[in-house]
């Protein structure tokens, strides 16, 4: 049963029980697209854990704070999906608000598969 009963999942697909829920309670990401969508739901979440847990241990931070950032995230736009067996690029546009003002965040991020699960690498930011 939901901890968190959402009714429409952060990251613009399914109910949250039935789109990014699952994979924030432990199963795995069946793409990096999946993935990418379930962080995106965990900064609106803010659930740090997760977050740390997703990031791949050769490029994540020592920690992460996000319990007091303001930031109101609007809506996330998948622009690209990339994916061979191992590692994928996911190309997005998330939009956030923060003290009333409105940003866009566009990243193409790097991910690796492995032991079957989907990490975040790094991204980059194109002009």
């Amino acid at each position: 049963m939901s901890k968190n009963p959402l009714p429409a999942c952060p990251c613009g697909g399914l109910s949250y029980a039935a789109c990014c829920e699952p994979i924030h309670q432990g199963m795995p990401a069946r793409s990096a697209e999946a993935l990418m969508r379930s962080r995106y739901s965990a900064y609106v979440l803010k659930l740090e854990d997760y977050l740390f847990a997703t990031w791949h241990p050769d490029t994540r931070p020592a920690a992460l704070d996000i319990a007091d950032d303001d930031s109101k995230w609007l809506g996330l736009e998948v622009k690209r999906h990339e994916e061979s067996a191992d590692t994928a690029t996911v190309e997005f546009v998330a939009r956030y608000k923060i003290a009333g003002r409105a940003h866009r965040l566009h990243e193409i991020s790097r991910f690796v598969r492995e032991n079957g699960r989907w990490f975040y690498v790094d991204g980059v930011f194109p002009q």
